[in-house]
């Protein structure tokens, strides 16, 4: 199979995100994201469990037969996720109680095992990497970027609780934008979250559809058969 290294992480970055286009992994990403924090640190616990079982399934996937892929695969995903798991509760455990079932539910995430079912049992090892990095990658910024949003209209703030990952330092990067602001309480909650995601998914669309009007239309002719002599 010939690996287009620039379409595979086209498509994880932007034409196949799982969180935009393939709406997988909607139950944690609507849950968790209040804040920035909050779905840098899941987004990036996903990223490096996509790689992980990526990465693994490609090494194994000769050997494994079709009767217990799927068994293999989960088990190679819950094995990635648990140990993540243990990373978080020992290096940001404030942060991983706050993101608590979640974290262990990745194993639950639709975009990782169908990952490792549709591309890595089926690729390279370097391809499978690049897709499970660009997949995660993917689904992290839009966690950020709608945890952005709900915690800006939510709480008029951003980057609060910085400190939970990045240390004490990094408590002063909080943002605050209007003083006094008591919160917009949809946006914290989960038809928020709803209302967050549908319009970014409609700013993708428009996105697409004025690329495909600025592409230069090819126009095809069709020429005649050449008679026969």
């Amino acid at each position: 199979m010939t690996e287009d290294y620039q379409h595979i992480a086209r498509d994880g970055l932007w034409s196949n995100n799982a969180a935009l286009v393939q709406l997988l992994g909607l139950c944690p990403l609507l849950a968790v994201t209040g804040t920035v924090v909050n779905g840098l640190g899941l987004g990036l616990a996903t990223t490096l469990v996509l790689l992980t079982s990526n990465v693994t399934v490609s090494l194994i996937r000769h050997w494994i037969t079709p009767e217990i892929r799927i068994p293999v695969f989960v088990l190679v995903i819950a094995s990635a996720v648990t140990a993540i798991e243990l990373a978080m509760s020992a290096w940001f455990y404030d942060l991983y109680l706050i993101l608590g079932i979640f974290i262990p539910l990745i194993v639950t995430n639709c975009s990782i095992i169908g990952r490792a079912e549709a591309f890595a049992s089926k690729n390279s090892v370097g391809a499978s990497a690049l897709d499970g990095l660009t997949m995660g990658i993917g689904f992290t910024a839009v966690l950020v970027v709608l945890g952005g949003m709900r915690e800006l209209v939510g709480h008029g703030t951003l980057f609060s609780n910085f400190d939970l990952m990045f240390g004490p330092a990094a408590e002063a990067m909080t943002i605050h934008f209007w003083s006094e602001y008591r919160g917009f309480l949809l946006a914290i909650l989960p038809p928020g979250a709803f209302l967050g995601l549908g319009l970014l998914i409609a700013l993708k669309n428009v996105i697409d559809g004025r690329q495909k009007r600025r592409e230069p239309r090819v126009a095809t002719s069709i020429e005649p058969a050449d008679a026969a002599t």
